[in-house]
């Protein structure tokens, strides 16, 4: 029995019995929100297809939370209904496309999944259960997840979000320790209604897989401005990975300075030590392919000053070793818990210096409650490549870099309040053998109906 049927079991097993009870029902929520979602990419330096990708869709993301039964264990059950329904994707622009412009075999597209002639569907769904049980400070989740911690992350950046299958417990009983440890067993992706194996990028797409990520960790509050953490992730066969975390929050003068350092340290798992199809992309210390086992260490720090509406920050990062920085990523878009995961591009690849600036500002402090904007550069240089062809060759100083612009607003009141208008745009560039730069704009609208 796999865990979105033991969850349903469990929570129709219970609920039948207490779906009166107080708590379960005086304490549910439900919401739907509702995203119009506009991507628009052109990849340019070259010839090879596609020059242009271009989507447009409105999403629905309706989402019910209980409460919980009374008695020294409380049970409840969650659930997430997603459809997403293309409103333009034709002429070839949905990213899906062969070398020689005809349709392309990927499974999906930048925004939707394919058909099988790799034109976009009309529309795609899906259907999430997560049963719980709740005791003290203790909670345990199975089904449908979306978790965020160092070493796993969902990614919502496109028009519906991420969502995994498996099981997970959070627990607070200890003053100031947050504690989490789980197991992932599929994931769903955000142009996806069908639950797929995980992987890493440069494996066999498809092919070379796990069906197990073990995940645990937590947080403890020093002090109340300190915070240090500590994580653990195991892809199945792929790579084993340690995290470790400080963020500290002091005051200094009329503003506050946020210190925010990270390290990983990334190791081989099973099949990846040893089995090409498994292997890590980035890896040049012993293959012309630019694959190889998972080898990587990766330190970073990010300061962000706030003060008065304004938030002026840098950062640096270093990703050592022989292979790129791994996550868990199965091709069709994912994120990770580095500082340098952008709109474009993730800047760990193997060898990699990166630093950054970014800066931000609050409208409110002028007179304009919900206007926001921030911009963001970052530059990366020191990549390792490979040799792609006779007349392109390997080399260790490779650079690129991307400057992000968003500006957002969210309605303060009125009839149209709490909708909420972005735009966000990107630049990147490089000149790493065999790979395109690329522009992008993403035009979202969004609002959020509480229904309970």
């Amino acid at each position: 029995m796999n865990k979105s049927t033991l969850a349903m079991a469990v929570a129709v097993g219970v609920l039948a019995q207490q779906a009166s009870a107080a708590g379960f029902i005086e304490d549910s929520k439900a919401t739907l929100g509702l995203r119009n979602f506009y991507i628009n990419t052109d990849n340019r330096d070259g010839t090879a297809q596609p020059s242009r990708n271009e989507e447009w869709g409105q999403g629905f993301d309706l989402r019910f939370i209980s409460g919980y039964t009374q008695g020294t264990v409380g049970f409840g059950i969650d659930a997430i209904g997603l459809l997403g329904v293309r409103l333009d994707s034709g002429g070839g622009t949905n990213g899906n496309v062969a070398a020689n412009g005809n349709p392309g075999t990927a499974y999906g597209g930048t925004v939707f999944p394919s058909e099988s002639n790799g034109q976009a569907v009309d529309n795609f769904s899906s259907l999430g259960l997560t049963a719980k049980a709740k005791i003290s400070q203790t909670e345990l989740k199975l089904g449908t997840l979306q978790p965020k911690n160092p070493v796993i992350v969902t990614n919502d950046g496109r028009l519906l979000p991420q969502t995994w299958q498996g099981g997970q417990i959070t627990s607070g009983e200890i003053k100031d320790l947050t504690l989490v440890g789980g197991q992932i067993e599929a994931v769903k992706g955000r142009n996806s209604s069908n639950n797929e194996n995980l992987s890493i990028n440069g494996a066999s797409p498809r092919i070379t897989n796990s069906n197990k990520f073990i995940y645990a960790g937590g947080d403890y509050k020093i002090t109340k401005d300190l915070t240090a953490q500590y994580y653990y992730g195991n892809l199945e066969d792929f790579y084993k990975q340690h995290f470790l975390g400080l963020v500290h929050n002091w005051a200094i003068g009329p503003g506050v300075l946020k210190s925010d350092l990270r390290y990983f340290n990334s190791s081989d798992d099973g099949a990846n030590g040893h089995d090409p199809l498994y292997f890590s992309s980035g890896n040049y210390s012993n293959t012309s392919t630019g694959k190889g086992k998972v080898d990587n260490n990766l330190y970073s720090g990010l300061f962000l000053y706030s003060v008065a509406g304004h938030t002026f920050g840098g950062g640096y990062q270093v990703s050592n070793g022989s292979s790129d920085f791994p996550w868990l990523n199965q091709g069709d878009g994912s994120s990770n818990y580095t500082i340098t995961d952008m709109q474009i591009q993730k800047f760990g690849r193997a060898g990699e210096r990166t630093w950054q600036a970014r800066y931000s500002y609050d409208f409110a402090k002028v007179g304009v409650p919900g206007l926001t904007a921030g911009l963001v550069y970052l530059r990366g240089d020191d990549i390792d490549t490979n040799r792609v062809s006779a007349t392109v060759p390997a080399g260790n100083n490779s650079t690129e870099w991307e400057r992000d612009l968003t500006v957002g607003y969210v309605v303060p009141e009125g009839p149209l309040k709490n909708v909420g208008f972005m735009w966000k745009n990107a630049t990147w560039r490089t000149n790493i053998p065999g790979v395109r730069s690329q522009d992008e704009n993403r035009l979202i609208l969004s609002y959020s109906i509480p229904l309970l």
